[in-house]
């Protein structure tokens, strides 16, 4: 029988205050990192020790702390001195008394300033940090032409900020945890207590705590990762990310769970489903019928981007299949080199521009797509490698691929294409038939937190099913999504119908 495995007793801290600063210097490396700072005073005639990290703190409001301090008498802060300065002369909103060292390395290295008091068995921490972030502003993955500019920043308090400006509920819950045992990086989950799935909540922070890792640099990518299940993920995305605080609060209505993280402004969003990804806040920024014309629009995208390119093809090497009045569609020049291989050399070449503007300077991101694809697609088809056709497709179906609002569900469907396109040069048109069935079974057979993908088409809920056709009135939005099993169904009640006045006699 193996010994049992001791875990090491955080140290407490010592009313010895110079065993303390030897502790705490050892560990957070003073002398050798610059930024760490070690500002020892007296007190009205007591040691303190003070701890921060250079550029967290707020030089104004420390500087009054100091001031005030540095004008007590012994009578002031003796006996019971951490007491009295916690209760009496330290004027600030946020400190807390810790008693072992550890949470006083893990508070400092987080931002607020520690004090240590001679004689004292406990320290104080102050919250007086301040982050460097950029301000509010509208995200470029989803832009509107009317509605908020603000967006998230990478800051994990001015987000839950965003969220609680549009959503005063006092039952709105931001429970924070740290990810990482080197990178302690606060990770919060935010929901709604009378209104979301309690296992929901409980699956999502058994998936975070179950996880020991040293660090998390990657962010909300490697949350994501965290709490899908699988060791390769999926190839469709099981949750869904926004930068925006009005779609992140409208999801939270419908009952399910944001998971913030530190140093990214993108919120992850969990459950979700496939209709999820194709939708965009554009559509409720505009009155219904507009709405509903815009969402058909990007759904038929999705469908062009996905079986435009298979279906040409399969029509180039099976005219058969084409009824006399669509023959013009067919290449009238072949070109040098096979037809599937153009598509995939166009493809590539697509995804190689895409690639080339993202890591080239704004300024010049713009020319580098010129030069690419006018001139490069150009002189391709002047030279015969390229038939006309085959650009002029793949071209349509890379801006289709663009209107879809996720930008990882865009590449989900740009792999999915490819595969058509594989399965239709290897089998022509079972193989079209098959690889679609195979697309279908797979997304049948996936689930996000246990909410099957496809719902409410599969399984089918015909009042559901309607909201995600059509772009559904404010008015008529009365019940939570019930797959997401809610507390509260019920988001609005039905208004009362009006009485009609009672007849007078005569």
């Amino acid at each position: 029988m193996g010994a049992a495995t001791v875990e090491k007793e955080a140290p407490k801290i010592s009313s010895n205050l110079e065993r303390n600063i030897a502790y705490l210097n050892s560990v957070l490396g003073y002398g050798k990192s610059f930024d760490i700072v070690l500002r020892r005073f007296n007190v009205a005639g007591k040691e303190i020790a003070m701890y921060f990290v250079n550029g967290f703190v707020k030089d104004d409001v420390m500087s009054l702390i100091l001031r005030n301090l540095d004008e007590l008498k012994r009578p002031d802060v003796s006996p019971n001195s951490l007491k009295k300065l916690f209760n009496e002369h330290i004027n600030h909103i946020q400190v807390d008394p810790v008693g072992d060292l550890d949470k006083v390395i893990d508070q400092v290295l987080s931002g607020p300033l520690a004090l240590l008091i001679e004689g004292e068995e406990q320290a104080l921490i102050i919250d007086l940090r301040i982050y460097p972030s950029r301000s509010p502003q509208e995200p470029d993955l989803e832009k509107v032409v009317r509605g908020p500019r603000d967006g998230f920043v990478e800051t994990v308090l001015m987000n839950t900020l965003l969220i609680r400006r549009r959503l005063r509920d006092p039952r709105l819950r931001n429970e924070v945890m740290q990810i990482g045992t080197r990178s302690k990086t606060d990770v919060v989950i935010s929901y709604i207590e009378d209104v979301t799935n309690p296992d929901l909540v409980k699956t999502i922070k058994d998936r975070l705590q179950k996880i020991k890792i040293d660090g998390i640099p990657m962010a909300e990518k490697a949350v994501q990762e965290i709490i899908e299940p699988g060791k390769y993920g999926n190839l469709f995305p099981k949750v869904r990310f926004t930068e925006r605080p009005d779609v992140a609060v409208s999801h939270l209505l419908e009952g399910r769970v944001l998971v913030m993280v530190d140093t990214s402004p993108s919120i992850i969003i969990a459950p979700s489903t496939l209709w999820d990804h194709l939708q965009s806040a554009e559509e409720y920024r505009q009155g219904p019928p507009i709405g509903i014309y815009i969402r058909w629009v990007r759904y038929a995208g999705v469908l062009g981007a996905l079986f435009l390119l298979p279906l040409w093809f399969l029509f180039v090497i099976q005219p058969e299949l084409l009824p006399p009045a669509l023959k013009f569609i067919g290449p009238n020049e072949p070109g040098k080199i096979p037809i599937i291989v153009q598509f995939l050399l166009a493809e590539l070449a697509i995804d190689m521009i895409r690639l080339a503007t993202i890591h080239t300077p704004t300024p010049l991101a713009t020319s580098t797509g010129i030069i690419a694809a006018i001139l490069v697609g150009d002189v391709a088809i002047s030279v015969g490698l390229f038939n006309a056709e085959v650009v002029m497709y793949t071209a349509i179906a890379a801006v289709a691929s663009f209107m879809i609002p996720s930008y990882e569900m865009g590449w989900a469907i740009r792999l999915v294409r490819l595969f058509l396109l594989l399965a239709t040069a290897a089998f022509r048109l079972p193989g079209l038939i098959i690889g679609s069935a195979i697309v279908l079974i797979y997304l049948i057979r996936t689930k996000s937190m246990g909410v099957p993908y496809l719902w409410p088409l599969i399984p089918f809920n015909a009042t559901a099913m309607l909201s995600v056709i059509v772009r559904t009135p404010v008015e008529v939005q009365n019940k939570r999504p019930s797959i997401f099993k809610p507390k509260d169904k019920i988001r609005q009640a039905m208004p009362e119908p009006a009485r009609k006045p009672d007849k007078q006699e005569d």
